[in-house]
């Protein structure tokens, strides 16, 4: 029986949705130049031909992988009260989004390193400019209300740090210490102690902190 209007596009978007998937899985593990189209329509289970289908190209799709990052980065749910309870709710945010999203902070990391794709990542920055406008006035404002002398300093220091969190942890994985530094952060801070742990799949940790980038490794999904 022929399928509905309804279940053809239904079955389009999930091949996109599976091409992206893919992707991201097959940039972080082997970057960008080492991840071919062909690999990529198998890992995903689809024909090659979709790709040029849903996206144009290997190129139109690395800018979509981009512009899904930048979409999850500036739809990350916000806290709302005191300044102290937003800034506490960004941390954690950022350090779920780091602890969950390992495979796509690892592709889209390379993506802005590599001189082969830097140029993607600098245009679709541009693409999203008003969007990060507007956070980086939300966080400013945020350590204004805390008093801070310097907020837009403030701002791209706590930035700088979250990211280094998210660099480090794609380098050394579950050796990196997530809860730890959410803790330290909130140290630096002068934030209350948070109620518990945040719900991060981390191994418990036994005895003194060593990071080693095996502790990155994943096998390879088939």
């Amino acid at each position: 029986m022929a399928r509905s209007e309804e279940q053809n596009r239904l079955a389009r978007e999930r091949a996109r949705e599976l091409i992206l998937e893919s992707a991201i899985e097959l940039f972080a593990e082997r970057g960008v130049s080492g991840a071919s189209i062909a690999e990529i329509t198998q890992r995903a289970g689809v024909a090659q031909g979709l790709v040029n289908y849903h996206f144009g190209g290997k190129e139109q799709l690395i800018v979509a992988v981009i512009d899904g990052w930048f979409d999850a980065l500036f739809g990350l749910p916000s806290v709302d009260g005191t300044a102290d309870e937003r800034l506490a709710g960004l941390i954690d945010t950022v350090i779920m989004a780091t602890g969950y999203a390992l495979p796509l902070q690892r592709a889209v990391l390379a993506m802005q390193l590599q001189p082969s794709t830097h140029r993607l990542f600098a245009e679709a920055e541009e693409r999203y400019g008003d969007r990060a406008l507007v956070a980086e006035e939300s966080v400013r404002d945020m350590f204004r209300e805390r008093g801070a002398a310097d907020p837009e300093v403030e701002e791209i220091m706590l930035r700088s740090t979250l990211e280094g969190i998210l660099v480090k942890f794609a380098v050394y994985g579950d050796t990196f210490p997530l809860e730890e530094a959410r803790r330290w952060m909130y140290r630096i801070y002068a934030l209350p102690a948070p109620a518990g742990p945040l719900p991060l799949e981390a191994p418990p940790r036994a005895g003194a902190i060593r990071l080693r980038a095996m502790g990155a490794v994943r096998e390879p999904l088939v």
